[in-house]
């Protein structure tokens, strides 16, 4: 993996490896040996995980591996508990590095691509770039539920209701800007850019 990664995503990996509890023994953006050997544990770890939790979809799985190695265990928990809602349900969203965070905060903003805003974060401002957020999504017979049908938020709160399990937070209950698809650990420091200076140390912060 390490050819494809330029030094700000190797340094962003180095930081999810040790605050998940895999030590690169260094941040310093170099794919070496001690890197290399952090990300085999946490990828194994993560295999473990899989065993004893469960297998889901594809696309899920491909979201899920990128989360912080607690936050892993908890999407797979609120994965098994979602299997009773009528709809079919994806993580179609998980971690995300600053330059993609930035990437979708462009998207609708002068200079970004054309169409709606979908966030009001930029690259280290959001829960996704520290490993510990997900965004799910509901499908109806084939068809994504995005809201444009009378059904698609009661359905968003009714898999609230069966699958959010001890630890997690459910952003449809957000009074300011609530974000029904979204889930998060939660942390016991309230301000991002605490949890944003922890990561950027390898610290842990859930």
């Amino acid at each position: 993996m390490s050819y494809q990664l330029n030094e700000k995503e190797v340094l962003f990996r180095q930081r999810l490896l040790k605050a998940s509890g895999f030590d690169p023994k260094g941040l310093d953006g170099v794919w070496g040996k001690n890197t290399g050997t952090a990300d085999d544990a946490f990828l194994a770890a993560s295999a473990a995980l899989r065993e004893a939790l469960g297998t889901f979809d594809a696309r899920s799985e491909g979201n899920i591996l990128g989360l912080h190695i607690k936050a892993q265990r908890l999407a797979r928990e609120f994965l098994t508990k979602a299997a009773i809602v009528p709809h079919v349900v994806r993580i179609i969203s998980g971690t995300r590095t600053y330059g993609e965070q930035d990437d979708l905060y462009a998207k609708g903003r002068w200079g970004g691509p054309p169409g709606p805003k979908v966030t009001k974060a930029k690259g280290g401002q959001s829960n996704h770039n520290f490993g510990i957020a997900w965004d799910v999504a509901l499908f109806e017979n084939g068809r994504y539920m995005n809201g444009d049908a009378p059904q698609d938020a009661p359905a968003y709160r009714d898999l609230a209701g069966h699958a959010l399990v001890a630890g997690l937070e459910w952003g449809g209950a957000w009074k300011n800007y609530p974000d029904p698809p979204h889930y998060q650990l939660a942390s016991p420091y309230a301000k991002i850019s605490e949890i944003r200076k922890r990561f950027e140390t390898g610290e842990s912060y859930i």
